[in-house]
């Protein structure tokens, strides 16, 4: 009796151990099985991802062709530019499936929208304006610190930028008066010490000089840019530029008299700088200005599904209109 109850034991054990060990590959087999699905699925969604990706900057190419061919456009058609210029006109939310002919699977849902909007970008003063050849433009300097005022911002901050941008350029080329063994010209420009700052790419930058908040920077960037380097001062556009900008430009200017000349010029936009100079009277202008511009910033918003693309373009117009630079956000 007792061996028998020892075998029976010995074989409820064994049972119990099998039943054990198959429960456990069963585990083993379904969490292999589930973890080839979810490389398979992370595959696919990476797959798509990129699909996404690619498609969105296709859409962005896309708008700037049509924002290159508007204002190239807009330099034939007219001398000016202005606030009633076609290219000012912002595009609201379009779905691009209401223009796009392709061919629709059953179950295919495509979900595509793009936003945007055109800005002069000389409407705004250009902070590469204030040096050149690492000499700082007292005139600029000055439109700078009243700009600063105008926002209620502190205008010392001025000088620092002013040197920041002197600092990151080349040293003015001397050339000697009267000939090559005649005495030579004196400079103002700053001395080079072999730590010469990378010159400002982007607002953002201003936040290296001393003084400046984030806070500041964001009420500053809507009246200031960093285009590339010109042979000459970036002109600002009087038929654009806002109040603040306008009133920094001139003499005992103030805000309220430049909001009353941003009225009158949507009605009446200078078609030249005499135009201008008739408007603003006695009041004298020292730093260039013009009733054109050559350089645009455009605005990009795309939606494609889950993907998403905010982009910023600055584009040159000239005999052609060229993309400068893309910047995404």
């Amino acid at each position: 009796m007792t061996a028998r109850r020892k075998t029976v034991k010995s074989r409820a054990r064994q049972r119990g151990v099998a039943i054990v060990t198959a429960l456990l590959l069963t585990t083993l087999a379904v969490t292999i099985v589930a973890s080839l699905f979810w490389q398979q699925q992370v595959q696919v969604r990476s797959i798509e991802n990129q699909r996404l990706h690619l498609q969105t900057r296709w859409i962005l190419r896309g708008a700037l062709d049509w924002a290159r061919l508007i204002l190239q456009q807009d330099a034939n058609d007219s001398r000016i530019t202005a606030e009633t210029s076609v290219w000012a006109t912002a595009l609201a939310e379009t779905r691009l499936d209401d223009y796009v002919e392709r061919e629709r699977n059953d179950n295919e849902k495509y979900d595509a929208t793009l936003s945007g909007r055109i800005q002069d970008a000389q409407s705004r003063y250009n902070l590469g304006n204030l040096a050149r050849n690492r000499d700082i433009n007292a005139d600029q300097l000055k439109v700078f610190q009243r700009l600063l005022e105008g926002l209620r911002l502190n205008s010392t901050l001025a000088k620092g930028v002013a040197e920041e941008v002197a600092r990151s350029q080349a040293p003015k080329i001397e050339v000697p008066q009267g000939g090559s063994s005649g005495p030579k010209q004196q400079s103002t420009a700053l001395p080079m010490d072999g730590r010469e700052p990378l010159p400002p790419q982007r607002v953002e930058d201003l936040l290296a000089v001393a003084g400046f908040s984030p806070d500041a920077v964001e009420k500053l960037r809507p009246f200031v840019i960093v285009l590339p380097p010109q042979q000459q001062d970036t002109k600002i556009n009087v038929n654009m530029a806002p109040p603040e900008l306008l009133a920094a430009m001139m003499d005992n200017f103030s805000v309220s008299e430049a909001a009353n000349l941003v009225q009158y010029r949507k009605r009446t936009p200078f078609l030249d700088q005499n135009g201008f100079k008739s408007y603003i009277g006695s009041h004298s202008v020292k730093v260039d200005y013009d009733v054109r511009s050559d350089f645009f910033l455009v605005e990009s918003h795309i939606r494609l599904g889950r993907a998403a693309l905010d982009a910023e373009a600055l584009i040159q117009r000239g005999k052609t209109a060229n993309v400068v630079w893309i910047r995404e956000n």
